[in-house]
C-alpha cells in the first residue's frame, strides 16, 4: 500500500496530532482561490520603509551577512536591540550577554519554551492566544493552562483571581502576550503589577510577547512586563521587526533577557535554525535607530485603519472590539444572526469576498471563542475601503 508504513503507530508525534493544518494556510489558500481580500492573515500589503529596504540591500551588496552571522545575532542588531530597550523603557541589557536574535518571534517563542520547560511542567497562557504558543508547550512536553479573557465592556479582559487560582505547584511559566493577539487588549499597569507580583510570589518564569509594542492607541501604553520590581531576572521579553517595520518575510526576531536565560533560550535556539536573516539583521539594525516620528506616523497610520475598518464592521452589522493594540480587530457575529464562527469564515468569501480568521482556533475552549471572528487592518486603505463595501452586504 502507498503511503504506508510497516509500524501501526502514527507518524505525526502525538504531541503534535491535534496541531494539523494552521486556520492561516486554510484561509489564505481560500483568499486565493475566490479572489477575496484576505483580511485573515496578519501580514501588511505593503512594504516597510525604503531606507531599511536600501540598508538590506548594502548589507547583501558588501557581503555582509551572506555567511552565518554569529550565533546570537550580529553585533550591531544586538547593539540597537539593547539600545532601544534602554531608550523607550529604560530597560538597560549588555548587547554580549543578554540579547539573542532569532528567526522571527515564533522561533524565539520556540526556543525559550524548549529551553525553559521540562515534561510535566504547567504553563499559563491567555486565552485566546496565537496558535504558535499551544504547538510550542506541546513539542516541549508542558501542559498548557488557559485563563480566558473574556468580553467586558467592549473589550476583553483578564480576571486576576482567575490568573492566580490556575496556579499550582506545577506551573513553571506564565506566557504574556500584551498587546494581545487576537483581542487588542492592552494590559494596563495594575494588571501588570499584579502579575508581576504573582510571578515573584509563587517563584515563576515568565515569557513575555511584545511584539505589537509599538501598535498601541488611544489612552493605551506598553509597558514591558520586565521593567517591574523583581520581573528583570524571571522575564525573557520577545521582540520582532516583523510587526513594527512591516517586513515579516525577513524573519528577524529577538530576545532580550538576563544573561543566564538568555544563555538557555540560546541552547535550544542553536538547534533549530542556528543562524538566519543575516544581511536583514544589519537592516534591522538601522531600522531600530530611526527617529520617533516614524513609530508615531505608523501607529498614526494604523490607527486611522483600525478606525476605518471599525465603522465599516459596525455598519455591517457586527459587533467590534475595538482594539487598544495589535493591528487586529475581533468582532461578534451574533447580531447578524450567526453564532459559528468557522462556518462563517468559510462562507464569507463566498457571500462577501472577504477572509478573516474565527477565533476559536485560538481557543481550548473553543465554545468560548465559537462566535468571535478576527479581522488584520495591516492593508492598504483603499484595500479596506473595498472590504467595507463587501462587507456591507452581510447587513442586507
Amino acid at each position: 500500500m502507498t503511503g504506508m508504513t510497516s509500524t501501526s503507530r502514527p507518524l505525526l508525534n502525538r504531541r503534535l496530532a491535534e496541531f494539523g493544518t494552521t486556520i492561516f494556510a486554510e484561509m489564505s489558500q481560500l483568499a486565493l482561490r475566490t479572489g477575496s481580500l484576505n483580511l485573515g492573515q496578519g501580514f501588511p500589503d505593503t512594504d516597510g520603509p525604503e531606507e531599511v529596504r536600501e540598508a538590506a540591500v548594502r548589507a547583501l551588496r558588501d557581503g555582509r551577512g551572506n555567511q552565518y552571522p554569529p550565533g546570537p545575532g550580529v553585533p550591531e542588531l544586538r547593539g540597537a536591540v539593547a539600545a532601544h530597550q534602554e531608550r523607550r523603557y529604560g530597560l538597560s541589557y549588555d548587547p554580549d550577554t543578554e540579547v539573542l536574535v532569532t528567526a522571527g518571534a515564533t522561533e524565539a517563542i520556540a526556543a525559550a519554551l524548549l529551553a525553559l520547560l521540562e515534561p510535566g511542567d504547567e504553563v499559563i497562557a491567555f486565552e485566546p492566544y496565537y496558535d504558535s504558543y499551544a504547538a510550542c508547550i506541546a513539542m516541549a512536553g508542558g501542559t498548557r493552562v488557559p485563563v480566558t479573557l473574556r468580553p467586558h465592556e467592549g473589550s476583553f479582559r483578564l480576571d486576576l483571581d482567575e490568573l492566580r487560582a490556575a496556579v499550582t505547584d506545577r506551573t513553571r511559566l506564565l506566557l504574556i502576550n500584551t498587546p494581545h493577539n487576537p483581542t487588542g487588549t492592552v494590559l494596563t499597569r495594575a494588571e501588570l503589577a499584579a502579575i508581576a507580583e504573582l510571578a515573584v510570589e509563587r517563584d515563576l518564569l515568565v515569557v513575555t510577547d511584545e511584539v505589537y509594542e509599538h501598535l498601541v492607541f488611544d489612552d493605551a501604553e506598553h509597558l514591558p512586563l520586565a521593567s517591574f520590581p523583581g520581573m528583570r531576572e524571571r522575564t525573557v521579553t520577545i521582540g520582532s521587526a516583523g510587526k513594527t517595520f512591516s517586513f515579516t518575510g525577513w524573519k528577524v526576531g529577538w530576545v532580550t533577557a538576563a544573561s543566564g536565560l538568555v544563555t538557555a533560550v540560546r541552547s535550544a535556539k542553536q538547534f533549530l535554525t542556528y543562524v538566519s536573516s543575516g544581511p536583514f539583521q544589519y537592516a534591522v539594525a538601522e531600522a531600530l535607530a530611526l527617529p520617533d516620528s516614524y513609530f508615531a506616523a505608523f501607529r498614526e497610520d494604523m490607527l486611522t485603519k483600525r478606525d476605518l475598518l471599525a465603522a465599516g464592521l459596525t455598519e455591517a452589522g457586527f459587533e467590534v472590539f475595538k482594539p487598544a493594540g495589535t493591528y487586529f480587530i475581533t468582532t461578534d457575529i451574533r447580531p447578524l444572526g450567526e453564532s459559528d464562527g468557522f462556518a462563517f469564515c468559510r462562507a464569507l468569501p463566498e457571500r462577501a469576498g472577504v477572509v478573516a480568521i474565527p477565533n476559536a482556533v485560538f481557543y481550548d475552549h473553543r465554545e468560548a471563542g465559537a462566535p468571535f471572528v478576527r479581522f488584520a487592518f495591516c492593508k492598504q486603505t483603499a484595500v479596506l475601503e473595498e472590504a467595507v463595501r463587501r462587507l456591507k452586504s452581510l447587513a442586507g
